[in-house]
């Protein structure tokens, strides 16, 4: 697509890093874990603001493989918030026509939490206004990593040719193989990084890294971020004429 034609057009892949909700809990005089409540909410509102933005895709990274260094109050914390966001949220979100698929390693979940995402998974399956993909025990080298295991044992097992590999063949071994690839990349609390973020897929994506805390980016907030986006000229390697 000539970057003309990108001007003024709303990123239809939006992907966020929500970083910030222990920093708000922390300015508060709060534990961690409030600042998390606060920050599982305003998912609530900005998957339900999409639709409106003419976003039909929209993934946010929940939990990093990384996020298990930290103590094991509020990863066990962490755990039970996404318990309690699936149980509570599951009918508003099939009533919203959004479909919600889970990315990244499920081996290293509680097997209660894994049923309650399979479940989610299959109950908003034919759902299709806003697809919301959570990124839970999720890295962008591990996922390459996995998916290039699935792909040598293809290889392997004499299902693949060897010389017939190349990066698109790859990327159908990706947790994200069903997705486009993300439009914009938003960071939000200030921190100017991807953090193994969808390190593949976000090639050729626009990023934004916005000062606000994650508890505090309001659907408005969004909505400015992704007047900017259409702004810009999407280039894709090429050079204006």
């Amino acid at each position: 697509m000539p970057a003309e034609d990108n001007l003024h057009k709303a990123p239809e892949h939006v992907a966020i890093i929500m970083d910030g909700n222990g920093r708000w809990a922390t300015a508060r005089g709060r534990p961690r874990l409030f600042g998390h409540q606060a920050g599982a909410r305003r998912v609530s509102e900005i998957v339900e603001a999409c639709p409106d933005l003419g976003v039909r895709y929209l993934t946010i990274f929940a939990f990093s493989t990384e996020n298990w260094k930290r103590t094991q109050a509020e990863v066990s914390g962490l755990m039970t918030l996404f318990r309690r966001y699936i149980l509570k949220e599951a009918q508003r979100l099939l009533a919203k026509r959004v479909r919600v698929r889970f990315i990244g390693d499920r081996d290293r979940l509680d097997r209660k939490l894994v049923k309650l995402m399979d479940d989610l998974e299959a109950l908003t399956a034919d759902n299709d206004d806003v697809h919301l993909t959570i990124a839970l025990n999720y890295g962008g080298r591990d996922e390459v990593t996995r998916a290039t295991l699935r792909l040598a044992r293809e290889v392997a097992a004499g299902r693949l040719d060897p010389d017939d590999v190349d990066a698109e063949t790859l990327g159908r071994f990706l947790d994200t193989h069903t997705l486009p690839d993300p439009d914009l990349v938003i960071r939000t609390s200030g921190e100017a990084r991807i953090s193994n973020f969808l390190l593949w897929q976000s090639a050729y994506s626009e990023y934004e890294f916005v000062d606000t805390l994650w508890p505090d980016f309001t659907a408005e907030k969004f909505a400015e971020v992704l007047a900017g986006f259409g702004k810009r000229e999407r280039r894709y390697g090429a050079v204006l004429g």
